[in-house]
C-alpha cells in the first residue's frame, strides 16, 4: 500500500515536471521573461504607484489632466485597470489585441502628459524615451517574437 503511494507521488511529480517542460517549449525562454516584466511594470504602477499611492505624483498627474475634484476616484479606477492589463498580458489571451491596446495607452498617457503636465513627470522630456522603449519592448515581445498567426 505505501508502494503504491509513493507511486502516486511520483505520479504527479513527473505530469507536473512534464507540464512545466511543455511551457517553457511552447514559449522561448525569453518572451517568457520579457512577457513576466511588461506585466510587472503595469502591476507595480497599477498597485503601488496608484492604488497604494506611494508616489503622490500619479495622482497630481491625473489631477492636473482631469481636475481636482475626483483626482483621488480616477487615480484607483486607472490603477485597478493596470493591475487588469498585468493579468491579461500574463494570461496569453488575445496576445497581439492586447499588446496593440497597451502601445496605444502608453503612447497617449505619454504625449497628454507631456503636453499637460511635464513638470511633474519623474524624468521630464526624458520619460517619452522610456515610453518609446517600453512600445518597442511590448512590440517584440508580440510581433518579433512571437510565431505567425499567434494571437
Amino acid at each position: 500500500r505505501r508502494k503504491k503511494a509513493f507511486m502516486a507521488k511520483g505520479c504527479r511529480r513527473s505530469f507536473l515536471k512534464r507540464e512545466i517542460m511543455t511551457f517553457f517549449a511552447q514559449k522561448s525562454f525569453g518572451k517568457t521573461l520579457l512577457t513576466a516584466a511588461i506585466a510587472l511594470v503595469w502591476l507595480v504602477n497599477g498597485l503601488f504607484c496608484k492604488l497604494l499611492n506611494l508616489l503622490p505624483r500619479h495622482e497630481m498627474i491625473v489631477a492636473r489632466i482631469l481636475g481636482d475634484s475626483h483626482a483621488v476616484l480616477i487615480t484607483r479606477i486607472i490603477g485597478l485597470l493596470e493591475i487588469l492589463m498585468a493579468l491579461w498580458v500574463l494570461s496569453g489571451i488575445k496576445a497581439r489585441y492586447c499588446a496593440l491596446i497597451q502601445i496605444l495607452i502608453v503612447a497617449a498617457m505619454n504625449v497628454l502628459e507631456l503636453l499637460l503636465a511635464p513638470d511633474l513627470l519623474l524624468f521630464g522630456h526624458f520619460n517619452s524615451v522610456i515610453a518609446a522603449f517600453f512600445i518597442g519592448l511590448i512590440f517584440v515581445n508580440e510581433w518579433k517574437r512571437s510565431p505567425r498567426g499567434h494571437s
